[in-house]
């Protein structure tokens, strides 16, 4: 993983990594059944690096627009305390969250694929959209993932603020341990 000293930098300061989740946790496609049930594909790899990370003392949030179920467990299955859900301005929740953490802006990273999501990526210290963000907002992030949303963009994410704060190498250290 090749990254400017820009976004190295940028990335060593990170206490909160906010993530969006149609477009950036999936792959931007809504599935429903005959019967009106959706569903949705989320990366195992993009969730254990969230998981990762959060071991790592970075926490993580969730601001997204549409309201689900599935999002709700997923969330619950990595231990994602910040979920905020049904929010089409995302803005104020972003700007209460920020309040209540007692963070700087240049301390939170985010994630985001839409130009709904551009108020808050132009404010923060480390923007980030994936391989399929839209145009308008790969003009206006930091850093755009060779991944697209729902296929690794997340994981990428977490490794390059883990390895910039010097965290990756204890995941690797625990994964390449000798047993007995």
């Amino acid at each position: 993983m090749l990254i400017s000293e820009e976004i190295a930098q940028k990335a060593k300061k990170i206490k909160l990594l906010i993530l969006d989740v149609d477009g950036v946790l999936t792959n931007n496609m809504l599935v429903y059944s005959e019967d009106g049930q959706e569903h949705k594909a989320f990366h195992t790899r993009d969730g254990h690096g969230m998981v990762l990370l959060q071991k790592s003392q970075v926490d993580i949030a969730i601001i997204t627009g549409r309201k689900s179920q599935l999002v709700a467990n997923r969330m619950q299955d990595l231990k994602v305390k910040h979920v905020h859900q049904g929010v089409p301005d995302k803005l104020p929740t972003f700007l209460k969250l920020v309040d209540d953490l007692n963070l700087s802006l240049d301390e939170i990273a985010y994630i985001g694929d839409d130009i709904l999501d551009l108020p808050i990526l132009i404010r923060i210290g480390l923007a980030i959209t994936p391989a399929d963000g839209d145009d308008e907002v790969k003009s206006r992030v930091d850093y755009v993932s060779p991944f697209s949303g729902g296929k690794g963009c997340v994981r990428e994410a977490c490794e390059i603020i883990m390895r910039s704060q010097g965290r990756w190498q204890q995941h690797m250290d625990f994964f390449l341990r000798e047993t007995l």
